[in-house]
């Protein structure tokens, strides 16, 4: 019989061009795997793309530790938190509780903690500190890496609190407990920080408002351009008594539309702090209910 012409390829040379095409098809599937991942993972809420942010104030889990705060603030889904002075850090730092005078290696130890959980610690407050407190209150909060920290300044303390503000780029939230002590209303805080620095400006309470008789968007409109948080709630009266507690967003005396209505119109943007002071021992299903209402109002006003 005649021979064929040609020669046969050599085995290992066959096996490299096999070995190719599935390196080359693995490829492909894996990227057609991560584009679908990425098409089905968690899509930004409108209020997200406002610039809307919701965090945790943990006051509102005071009864907790600053670790266990932490875990009940990812288990909402949040990813920002706002710690106060004094809170007990809980397990692996012993007696210690979250201030400025935690070590380096403890403020490091928190720091991989809250990151480890998808969480930035991005202010704490409300501190009402002395004069000679602020300058490590700053330098703290610029190691923690915060954006901002809450506040109640003495009158007589703004040159301070502008001069390390400046000093360590961080901003200065003040909020308005419901005394007249304190920033109670826009005009007495506008007084103040009118002129200075924009880092300065305020942590408006929208229910401590409300408890000192002011219309809280009124007042929000006062403090147009000057808002640097919020800690945002609801209220309502206590059965049988006059007292305003905290309630589900939406559910109380306060206007959740018209409130966000007159931020989208100031382009707010910045963090709807969440301090929601009822139900102490289990307000977790609350302020998951809150944060359902406050998306599906924002849906409504950012149309």
């Amino acid at each position: 019989k005649p021979k064929r012409s040609g020669t046969r390829p050599a085995a290992g040379t066959f096996i490299k061009y096999i070995t190719m095409k599935l390196k080359t098809l693995i490829t492909a599937m894996l990227a057609l795997c991560l584009m679908t991942c990425n098409a089905s993972g968690p899509q930004k809420t409108k209020a997200e793309k406002q610039g809307w942010k919701l965090s945790m104030q943990s006051y509102t889990l005071h009864l907790f530790s600053v670790v266990e705060s932490l875990d009940k603030t990812q288990s909402l889904g949040l990813h920002y938190i706002e710690i106060y002075p004094g809170q007990k850090m809980g397990e692996g730092f012993g007696d210690a509780v979250f201030g400025y005078d935690l070590t380096e290696e403890q403020q490091k130890k928190l720091k991989e903690i809250a990151k480890s959980k998808g969480i930035k610690i991005v202010s704490s407050g409300v501190w009402t500190p002395k004069r000679d407190e602020w300058e490590k209150i700053f330098a703290f909060a610029k190691n923690m890496g915060m954006e901002y920290v809450s506040a109640e300044p003495a009158r007589e303390d703004w040159d301070v609190v502008e001069k390390y503000a400046k000093q360590y780029n961080i901003g200065l939230s003040t909020h308005n407990h419901p005394n007249e002590a304190s920033y109670w209303k826009p005009e007495i805080l506008l007084s103040c920080i009118g002129t200075r620095s924009e880092l300065l400006g305020s942590c408006a309470d929208v229910g401590h408002f409300k408890r000192m008789n002011l219309d809280a968007i009124e007042s929000l409109h006062k403090l147009k351009g000057r808002i640097n948080s919020l800690h945002f709630k609801d209220i309502a009266p206590k059965e049988g008594k006059e007292d305003l507690e905290d309630v589900v967003w939406g559910t109380g005396v306060l206007n959740l539309k018209g409130m966000l209505q007159e931020l989208k119109q100031q382009d707010f943007k910045g963090y709807f702090t969440i301090e929601y002071e009822a139900n102490w021992e289990n307000n977790l299903p609350e302020i998951k209910k809150s944060i359902e209402n406050f998306n599906r109002v924002a849906d409504e006003v950012l149309k």
